[in-house]
């Protein structure tokens, strides 16, 4: 169950396997179902999550009932709510299962635990971290600079197996733009002959 995980990792960092064994005595898998709510928003969770198969997001809803999608989170991507994690705070956020799902649920110190054990996840850690902070960076800087074109682009290449997969309100959603803008840029598109 753990082996796209041990993957995963053995792809970023000199890992062994006796090292991963290690280090995985306390991992668990957990299965969400479809629609499943993982986090509410103002709940304080010390956990992350390694998708292993499925489809998590993180969002928000305004006072007004609309809902932002901050991030999705497909096979082997990270989904964390930092400020349960990292500063026991309230989450601003929702996390629930677009799919059924199954993931490697991580607790909060399980980095800082590891790195004892195996000094090298330090350094994937922090890659990861940095990570974050850029993906982040040029996510505002899409919303705030970009066409409803780019911004559909800039999704498809980062996330290019979701297309299908996400219904179309959700991917408007993410893009800050509305289903019907969302439609108006694809059929553009499809003029254009682009195939997503």
């Amino acid at each position: 169950m753990l082996e796209p995980f041990k993957a995963y990792l053995q792809q970023r960092v000199d890992l062994t396997d006796e090292q991963f064994s290690l280090i995985s005595e306390k991992l668990k898998v957990k299965s969400f179902d479809k629609n499943e709510m993982i986090l509410m928003k103002g709940d304080v969770s010390s956990y992350g999550f390694f998708v292993l198969s499925g489809l998590l997001r993180s969002y928000s809803i305004d006072s007004k009932g609309k809902t932002h999608i901050i991030q999705f989170a497909p096979e082997q991507w990270w989904l964390t709510e930092r400020n349960g994690m990292l500063f026991s705070e309230p989450s601003d956020f929702f996390i629930d299962a677009i799919e059924p799902t199954k993931a490697v649920i991580l607790h909060k110190d399980f980095m800082n635990e590891t790195a004892k054990h195996v000094p090298c996840m330090n350094d994937l850690n922090n890659t990861m971290l940095n990570n974050s902070i850029r993906f982040m960076q040029k996510r505002i800087n899409m919303l705030l600079s970009a066409t409803a074109e780019e911004r559909y682009l800039n999704f498809i290449k980062l996330y290019p197996n979701l297309t299908l997969r996400v219904p179309q309100w959700m991917i408007a959603s993410y893009l800050g733009i509305t289903p019907e803008s969302l439609s108006r840029v694809r059929k553009d598109l499809a003029h254009k002959h682009f195939k997503p």
